[in-house]
Order: structure tokens, then C-alpha cells, then sequence
């Protein structure tokens, strides 16, 4: 039997441990700082806001969430159902909002977790998820409903980016050389992902590890990018390829 961890490890092994408390595991997984203090308090405030409906939900989530980040700005809109994952690692600015459903893990050992810029909109269920890795999300991102953002190294998405329903940004992948080992046990390397500023990422467009999107990219409809894009080009298909380049009208700033 694998002896007991002495700090929080990453998730989700540690839930598999047997020499794990099922509070232990619980805590590991959602609080991500060990004690009794953290864990009440996380407790207290997601059990007594968290799932509240109406106006009254909607104060006591502006009142009470904030506590639990790194940093909470004023104005941040808090959605029922809001799955919160080591949020003592996720830094938001002013005038966010954070939809019904929504999920923010910053869980891991060793990185800095989720920096939510300014005037940020995350549809409903829409989920931001680092496994020790790190995620910035810089000012008035619209991330729509459905989105999945995950970061096992760094994923950075430049302001005024538009993410369409159902996109899909995945910060890391899976070895799968060595043919006697599961890929579930080989390695999970990671690149990271960065989209520039201005662009347009289109609906159920999937975004594979080691890509960068330039400046003022459109993305169309359930393209497949596996390699990065130059600044105010048009891409399509899977995998996807340029099809254009945005040229600024005569006389319009550049």
C-alpha cells in the first residue's frame, strides 16, 4: 500500500487512495487547502448560496463568494449551480459574469490557477479546468454557454475574444508511444495554447495543444485548429486551413 501523502496532490488519483478519509478526499479535490477552517468555510458558503434561486441567491453569492478567491473586483454576477474548485487559486476582476452551471478548477499543486480579467462574460455551463496548469482569461472575453477550457500548462485567450457555444480549448494531450502502458499512465505533456486579441473562435471549434491563434482571427464552425494561425486570417474546415486574410477598409485605423 502507497504511503500517505503528506500535502494535497493533484486530482483525481488521490481520490482512489484507500489510506484517504473520504473528508480528505473530498477536500483535496474541492477546497484544495488542508484544515478544518478552509473546509467549513467552503462549506458554509457554497451550501448556503450556492444553489440559492432569485434575488436573495443573487446577494448572498456577490456577498459571500468573493471571500473564497484570491481576488474578487466589485460587480461580479455569480450564477446558480457554480462549481468551484480550489478557489483560493482564481483571481476575478470587475464586472464579470459567471453563468448558471459554470465550473472554475484551478486545481493542481504547483501552478497559479485562473486570472479572470475585466468585464468577462462565461455563458452557463461553460467550464474552466487546469490540471496544474494555469488559465487567463484577459479583459471582455465573451466565453458563450457550453465552452471548455482546459490548461495542463498555460492557456491564455487576449482580449475582446469571442468564444461561440460548444468551443473547446484542450491545453494538453496524452503520450501513447509506449504500446505495453495504458495511455491512461503515460505521460500527459503539455505546450499551452494562446488566442489573440479580437478573434472570433466559431461554434464547436476544438483547439488542440501547442497552437497559437494570432491577432483578430475568425475561426469558422466545428473546425478542427492543429496549427497555429497568422494575425487576421480566416480559417475552415479540419484540419483547419486559412481561407482569407482580413484586409482593414481604406482610411480605418490599423
Amino acid at each position: 500500500m502507497p504511503p500517505k501523502p503528506d500535502k494535497l496532490d493533484d486530482v483525481p488519483r488521490e481520490i482512489f487512495d484507500r489510506t484517504r478519509s473520504a473528508r480528505e478526499k473530498y477536500q483535496a479535490l474541492m477546497v484544495g487547502r488542508p484544515g478544518w477552517g478552509p473546509l467549513l468555510r467552503y462549506e458554509f458558503v457554497t451550501s448556503l448560496a450556492g444553489r440559492l434561486p432569485g434575488a436573495l441567491g443573487l446577494f448572498l453569492r456577490s456577498r459571500l463568494y468573493p471571500g473564497l478567491f484570491a481576488r474578487c473586483g466589485p460587480n461580479v454576477f455569480f450564477g446558480t449551480d457554480v462549481v468551484l474548485r480550489h478557489p483560493h487559486k482564481i483571481a476575478i476582476g470587475r464586472d464579470v459574469v459567471i453563468d448558471d452551471g459554470c465550473v472554475l478548477d484551478a486545481k493542481g499543486t504547483s501552478n497559479k490557477g485562473i486570472t479572470i480579467g475585466d468585464g468577462v462574460f462565461i455563458g452557463r455551463h461553460s467550464s474552466l479546468n487546469t490540471k496544474d496548469g494555469d488559465i487567463v482569461v484577459e479583459d471582455r472575453v465573451n466565453i458563450g454557454p457550453f465552452c471548455t477550457v482546459f490548461s495542463a500548462s498555460t492557456v491564455r485567450i487576449g482580449r475582446e475574444t469571442l468564444l461561440a457555444a460548444y468551443a473547446y480549448l484542450v491545453g494538453g494531450g496524452h503520450a501513447f508511444d509506449e504500446i505495453g502502458t495504458p495511455i491512461l499512465d503515460q505521460p500527459r505533456p503539455s505546450v499551452g495554447i494562446t488566442v489573440g486579441p479580437a478573434s472570433w473562435i466559431g461554434t464547436a471549434v476544438t483547439v488542440l495543444d501547442g497552437v497559437t491563434i494570432g491577432r483578430g482571427v475568425v475561426v469558422g464552425a466545428n473546425a478542427v485548429v492543429t496549427r497555429s494561425l497568422p494575425d487576421f486570417s480566416v480559417a475552415a474546415g479540419t484540419p483547419a486551413v486559412v481561407q482569407r486574410t482580413r484586409e482593414a477598409p481604406p482610411g480605418s485605423p490599423s
